[in-house]
């Protein structure tokens, strides 16, 4: 029976290349010469920390973040920009959220988006994949093109396709 998986993983050396690229194009901009900049990704956690003198700075390292990781093949979606950044002395901190794996809501979300177009398919969810099977492969391409019009806030990939 043909299948194939939705999972939302994120290459940790493609997102360190990413983290670096935007580390050294912003300490080459005029803009933030003799500002003191941080940006840091912690590997364990899948957190991007940023430190910046004021919020307008800290928004200008968001945008090239952004679109280094896009040119690197990332998609804009895995980062999680909703925490507030705060104050610390003269300089404004953000931590970022790398979001890698679906999880429960959002997979049940998207279950349910399946389930709701129509489409004669089973959807398994499986730790942070969810599986995808079907009895032809067109429905498999049809879930695949309808899932390209979802707006879920996460970055899904197609994995693992069996004919």
């Amino acid at each position: 029976m043909p299948s194939f998986d939705f999972s939302s993983k994120v290459d940790l050396q493609t997102l360190d290349n990413a983290i670096n690229t935007v580390s050294k194009e912003i300490t080459n901009r005029f803009d933030f010469k003799g500002s003191p900049v941080v940006i840091e990704l912690n590997k364990k956690e899948f957190k991007v920390n940023l430190e910046a003198e004021s919020e307008m700075k800290l928004g200008q390292i968001q945008d090239v973040m952004i679109s280094r990781s896009m040119k690197q093949g990332l998609a804009p979606e895995i980062y999680d920009f909703s925490k507030e950044p705060f104050q610390s002395g003269k300089i404004v901190k953000q931590e970022v959220v790398v979001r890698n794996g679906i999880k429960q809501e959002d997979a049940k979300k998207i279950v349910k988006l399946i389930k709701d177009s129509g489409i004669k398919v089973q959807a398994a969810i499986m730790d942070d994949i969810i599986r995808i099977t079907g009895k032809k492969i067109d429905d498999l391409q049809e879930v695949i093109q309808a899932s390209k019009g979802w707006t879920l806030g996460i970055a899904l990939q197609v994995v693992n396709m069996k004919s």
